[in-house]
């Protein structure tokens, strides 16, 4: 038997019960619904957000944490399997990232020096960090613990990607409340918050993933 076909087996009987692919769609299922339940009591929407989304920064805030997620996602599907190829997805977190470095260049040839700050730190900073934090926390849960239905080669990677993809879902929630729209905010309180959650994935994929 050849060495990469040993492998897959592995992966297949690593964990009994649901297969892997459905383990995380029902996780995902689960996780958001926890997430949009917090999001109803402590948030909702933002008033007159069909209005806002008409303008380039909600536009562009709201597409760029939607797209990280969906790559984020992708990344995940595969990051329980050992022989997966995570080069590609991987490869295409570079668009969101180069989307908010334009916006936030944008930002900076068109606004006065003098209101850099004011929007940097906006009206939310607080709220911001806080609430993508909780809403992201149930999604990561979820899919930490539909991960270990399979084998991952590196549980601190797989767990990382899960807290990546955890924390871009809660941030889109977070957007369609959110009235904070200048680049500076995004690519300052939204990163801080996505990258907490992604740490937190990796420490705890090190432990509950190892198999």
């Amino acid at each position: 038997m050849k060495t990469d076909d040993l492998i897959r087996l592995m992966a297949e009987d690593a964990r009994p019960g649901l297969p892997l692919r459905r383990a995380l769609a029902v996780a995902l299922v689960a996780g958001m619904g926890l997430a949009v339940t917090l999001f109803s009591l402590e948030l909702g929407f933002r008033e007159g957000l069909l209005q806002a989304m008409q303008t380039p920064r909600v536009l562009v805030k709201i597409a760029v944490v939607l797209l990280l997620s969906i790559i984020a996602l992708v990344l995940v599907s595969r990051a329980g399997r050992p022989d997966a190829d995570l080069a590609r997805p991987a490869r295409a977190l570079l668009v969101p990232v180069a989307i908010i470095v334009v916006a936030v260049a944008a930002e900076f040839l068109v606004l006065p020096e003098a209101d850099w700050r004011a929007n940097l730190i906006g009206h939310n900073a607080v709220a911001c960090l806080v609430m993508v934090v909780l809403m992201g926390a149930g999604p990561l849960a979820a899919l930490l613990m539909a991960l270990k239905r399979g084998a991952p080669e590196s549980p601190a990677r797989a767990g990382a990607i899960a807290g990546l993809a955890a924390g871009a879902l809660a941030a889109t929630l977070y957007a369609l409340h959110c009235p904070d729209d200048s680049p500076f905010f995004v690519a300052a309180w939204y990163s801080i918050a996505i990258g907490a959650l992604t740490l937190v994935g990796a420490l705890a994929g090190s432990r509950v993933l190892r198999w």
